[in-house]
């Protein structure tokens, strides 16, 4: 039995290392904005929700043995606009000016498939971000690092942009990209007890706790 992360995260395969989970990555070819488009997806809930089970999907489509298939992905709401991951410097700029001082909900979607069963679940954790206020200076500095247009919402609490979150309020893995606790939830869901994903061998032989 493998376990398969269908996303190119860093911090998501971070937070499933750091949990103990054995892991792969793959990932899917799913075309955000072309989905979102098609399925006429407006809120940021049902973004993250429908985009996390695409992903999961797509990569569990082209598995042919048994696999837990994990599928994410997060959207921010800011004052009810969806902001996924700044096109540029510049719309990262323009982002962080609605921002700054403000607040916003991390969405994050996930979807879970046990290949062995065909069965699935999935869930939204959603965090409430209370953003501080940098300065012009700070923020032209930060963007130039490239960070913010890595992540939803142009700023990630694991990385050079904590300082410029003031606190959360939810789940702090939920904010990094992937609910641990949701998860847990969900595996209970399938009838899988948390503890056996210690144990998870993803068949190639690495000894370390991921391989991609």
């Amino acid at each position: 039995m493998r376990c398969i992360l269908a996303s190119a995260s860093p911090a998501r395969t971070r937070l499933l290392t750091d949990a103990g989970v054995r892991h792969r990555v793959l990932v899917s070819d799913v075309d955000e904005t072309a989905l979102t488009a098609a399925h006429g997806w407006t809120g940021a809930h049902d973004v993250a929700q429908g985009l996390a089970r695409a992903k999961a999907e797509a990569v569990a489509a082209g598995i042919a043995d048994d696999a837990l298939v994990l599928g994410c992905d997060s959207v921010f709401d800011i004052g009810g606009e969806i902001h996924g991951k700044p096109a540029d410097a510049t719309q990262a700029w323009e982002r962080w000016q609605r921002m700054r001082g403000g607040d916003g909900v991390l969405y994050t979607g996930h979807h879970l498939i046990d290949t062995a069963s065909g069965r699935s679940v999935s869930r939204v954790a959603a965090s409430t971000v209370w953003f501080a206020d940098p300065t012009d200076d700070e923020l032209h500095a930060y963007i130039a690092t490239g960070e913010p247009m890595r992540v939803a919402g142009g700023v990630t609490i694991d990385g050079l942009g904590a300082p410029f979150i003031a606190r959360i309020d939810g789940d702090h893995s939920n904010v990094m990209g992937l609910s641990i606790p949701t998860l847990r939830l969900m595996l209970m869901e399938l009838g899988i007890a948390w503890p056996l994903l210690w144990s998870l061998d993803d068949g190639s032989g690495d000894p370390s706790l991921h391989s991609r």
